[in-house]
């Protein structure tokens, strides 16, 4: 299966021939649809005997009670039905999913989603934290931030305030007690695998773009988290120089050391080698697209 040159060739020399053809057939696997039952509206319970009612058999995730793997059924069958109108399932990948997790954020903390649209994880977070987080959403696009705030009021995330701002230019004054950053990147997790498009954001003058641009929001967000407190850094990359790379220079650069992630909590998940311990690469395949994951605490002194 053919991808873009300059992508096989950074897979090769990270991973090597065997998991990086490992990586490809991931590409080119038909993904299940999944989806996070919005715990806000409703339960797990009520959602699958709806879909049962429906013919749509669902599996629940292992490490994840709020998620279901949807059997036999495409995204249109969904989107169809009153419920997903209503926000009470919203479509997500597995992979998108885990971020919030190993963010966990508390009840009543004050909570920054730096990149935040379409929501996933935006509403993620307000269901995990039952609607008692306080959370700033940014997004820099008028058009995106327009979705960002349809599905932060179909979800019901009623204490979520988005700001159409890039999140770099946010005050240094302002602290937060958790932040997420979903970076924005190559897509190299998720990559399709056809397309001009597809082609040309594989080059090293867009991925060097990206990854300056990725540690310039890390450092921002290390500057507005409160000392003592936890951040995640993700992105939908396979690529070290947009994950473990970009991390690393960030802590050396301020105040901060990695939180090695409990992978116990995600049994099942498919991971490929890091070069920075404690971090989480998950591997493409039928069921989740790559993904990258750090949790990151800045030091108190």
């Amino acid at each position: 299966m053919e991808v873009p040159a300059y992508l096989a060739q950074r897979l090769e020399a990270q991973y090597g021939a065997q998991t990086a053809q490992r990586i490809v057939q991931g590409y080119g696997a038909q993904r299940a649809v999944t989806l996070r039952v919005n715990a806000l509206k409703t339960d797990v319970q009520a959602v699958r005997a709806a879909l049962d009612a429906q013919g749509i058999r669902t599996q629940t995730v292992p490490w994840y009670a709020d998620a279901l793997i949807v059997c036999g059924a495409r995204e249109d069958a969904l989107t169809r039905l009153d419920f997903y109108a209503r926000g009470e399932i919203y479509l997500q990948s597995l992979s998108s999913m885990i971020p919030p997790l190993v963010l966990g954020a508390a009840p009543e903390d004050d909570v920054l989603d730096m990149a935040a649209a379409p929501g996933g994880k935006t509403t993620q977070i307000a269901a995990l934290t039952g609607n008692r987080a306080m959370i700033t959403a940014c997004e820099m696009n008028s058009i995106r931030a327009e979705r960002l705030r349809y599905n932060v009021e179909r979800q019901g995330a009623s204490r979520v305030t988005v700001m159409e701002t890039d999140a770099r230019r946010l005050d240094d004054l302002f602290r937060f007690d958790a932040i997420l950053l979903d970076a924005p990147c190559s897509g190299s997790g998720t990559v399709q695998l056809a397309g001009a498009r597809t082609r040309a954001r594989f080059t090293k003058e867009i991925l060097d773009k990206a990854a300056g641009r990725q540690e310039a929001l890390l450092i921002k967000a290390l500057t507005l988290l409160r000392p003592g407190r936890a951040m995640v850094y993700s992105t939908c990359s396979v690529l070290a120089q947009e994950n473990e790379q970009v991390v690393s220079r960030a802590l050396r650069r301020a105040n901060a050391e990695i939180e090695p992630i409990d992978m116990t909590a995600f049994a099942g998940v498919p991971v490929l080698p890091v070069s920075l311990p404690g971090t989480l690469c998950v591997c493409p395949d039928e069921r989740y697209e790559g993904f990258f994951v750090a949790r990151i605490r800045r030091k108190k002194a």
